[in-house]
């Protein structure tokens, strides 16, 4: 196996949690080899350096060992080195920790979000991503 697409080895190195969601992030410009925005068919091969745009911070992995199918955790990590500077891995880190869970709240009674409010949440969202 010399070469394995891109959105798969993302989700099998558990980098994504569904082979949709890389897929997605390939298709939205946040994936890229080489500084340039690559496609989910992209073959990645070993040696190849992955810099990922997730939740606004950057990182970066240079892929060790290439996978098809999604394995557990601690042998994922042995798939690939991760090169992410400590600023933003420290970055990471104190946004990972300070962040609230409820963050999101709505008024007491409203019930859930309709689709329509749903969609203009995302919208909000993807406008204001930190990028």
């Amino acid at each position: 196996m010399n070469k394995v697409r891109i959105d798969k080895w993302l989700w099998s190195v558990r980098i994504f949690k569904s082979r949709t969601i890389a897929t997605d992030a390939c298709k939205g410009g946040k994936i890229k080899v080489a500084d340039v925005s690559v496609k989910p068919s992209f073959q990645v091969s070993e040696g190849d350096v992955i810099v990922v745009k997730k939740d606004g911070f950057n990182f970066q992995f240079k892929v060790l060992v290439l996978i098809e199918k999604r394995v557990g955790a601690p042998i994922a990590v042995t798939c690939y080195e991760d090169m992410t500077t400590t600023e933003e891995r420290n970055k990471y880190t104190a946004w990972f920790q300070n962040a609230t869970p409820a963050s999101e709240k709505r008024e007491k009674g409203t019930g859930r979000p309709t689709k329509k409010e749903r969609r203009e949440l995302d919208t909000f969202k993807d406008v204001y991503d930190w990028e």
